[in-house]
């Protein structure tokens, strides 16, 4: 049975189709990427999903349970968490004071192991305001991940990372998932996050679902290759 389930689902401005007739099916426990060119429809599926967009058509199911009437902070109380390409953290409380609020809200209590989980311990009385980049973005994770959620949406989780930074994140997260059974849908930029965490990639182009498979599935598809990834493959 598929965790996620996105069944036809279309999204117009004006008279821009930015999805259109989007099929997706992401088993549990998976890590399915999302690429594609800019515009392709990478974020809008990512806000689809978590309910942050409106007047769509189609359906997102999460376990075989529609979901596409809830809110945003409903689908995050059942279970649908997602971060974002800017970091959505308070600068002026501190790393402790923001998962304990995060955990409060959610009715979980995992905020101290979440803390150590992601080696923030050293910075939990510390505004997150005054961390560095690379550890905001590890906090921004954390918040995602308090309460442990089924299902969690990532949209360009290593933006302005090093290329070290961005390694140790792939790496963390893809053991992360596989230990908690987190089904993660993600939207990155950056091909070596993606084929070295990737279970399944879709690529997406104008709105439309161009190929999935594997990655090596991926890297050989003359259609991508000439759409999207270039010199990448």
């Amino acid at each position: 049975m598929p965790a996620l389930e996105v069944k036809n689902v279309t999204k117009a401005y004006g008279g821009f189709k930015a999805l259109n007739g989007v099929d997706l099916a992401v088993e549990a426990g998976e890590i399915r990427a999302l690429i594609g060119p800019n515009g392709a429809g990478k974020s809008t599926l990512i806000d689809v999903i978590s309910g942050r967009a409106h007047n769509w058509t189609g359906e997102v199911r999460l376990f075989e349970r529609n979901i596409g009437h809830l809110a945003a902070s409903q689908r995050r109380l059942i279970g649908v968490s997602r971060s974002f390409q800017r970091t959505s953290i308070f600068p002026n409380l501190t790393v402790r004071c923001q998962l304990r609020l995060a955990a409060e809200r959610v009715g979980g209590a995992d905020s101290d192991s979440i803390l150590e989980e992601f080696g923030l311990a050293a910075f939990a009385e510390r505004n997150g305001g005054t961390i560095g980049y690379g550890d905001q973005r590890r906090l921004d994770l954390a918040l995602a991940l308090v309460g442990r959620p089924s299902l969690l949406l990532l949209d360009e989780p290593a933006a302005g990372l090093s290329l070290e930074e961005s390694q140790h994140l792939a790496e963390h997260l893809r053991a992360l998932a596989r230990r908690w059974n987190v089904t993660v849908v993600l939207v990155e930029h950056d091909m070596e996050v993606v084929f070295s965490i990737a279970d399944r990639i879709t690529v997406l182009q104008l709105g439309a679902v161009l190929a999935q498979g594997i990655p090596d599935e991926i890297r050989r598809n003359r259609a991508v290759v000439e759409a999207y990834l270039g010199s990448a493959a």
